[in-house]
């Protein structure tokens, strides 16, 4: 196994673990940036399944390997599941053996970034830039010509496939 597959699985199964002992009170999604996009928790809740409000405005982790996202082959776009904002070509996609669906490099203007101390070592989350919503972790180990791995929880995400 190589050593980026095997830092990829400790990675995957830490974040798996860290999922689960999250204390309730887990960090928050970051502010919208859109004015329209700055909705009350329960207008969220109405808008999102239990387990995207979790991960986008709770930034929660879903399970590995529970995202059919995952293994989308199609050529499209990955959607944020909060406002629909375009955040992912299929073209940067990768299968990065971890478990989530992984991109070397966002679209142009549509993910911030915030360190992240939660797991004690410093990460570097992004959120959809436009309704702040969670969508995972970048990490320096994904293929060239970024050498980036954006790890995106599933269930933050749709996907439009191309006509």
């Amino acid at each position: 196994m190589a050593n980026w597959q095997r830092r990829s699985l400790l990675q995957a199964l830490a974040a798996a673990f860290m999922g689960l002992w999250r204390p309730t009170a887990a960090a928050s999604a970051a502010s919208a940036v859109d004015p329209a996009w700055q909705l009350s928790p329960a207008e969220w809740r109405e808008r999102l399944s239990a387990s995207a409000f979790k991960v986008l405005r709770q930034a929660g982790t879903e399970a590995p390997f529970s995202s059919p996202l995952n293994a989308e082959k199609r050529k499209g776009t990955y959607l944020c599941a909060g406002c629909a904002l375009p955040l992912f070509s299929s073209a940067t996609k990768f299968d990065s053996g971890t478990g989530w669906p992984s991109f070397w490099a966002p679209l142009q203007k549509a993910v911030d970034t915030e360190v992240d101390f939660k797991l004690i070592v410093p990460r570097t989350e992004y959120h959809c830039r436009r309704c702040g919503g969670h969508q995972g972790h970048v990490f320096n180990d994904g293929p060239k010509p970024t050498g980036k791995r954006y790890c995106n929880n599933g269930v933050a995400l749709t996907f439009k496939a191309d006509a």
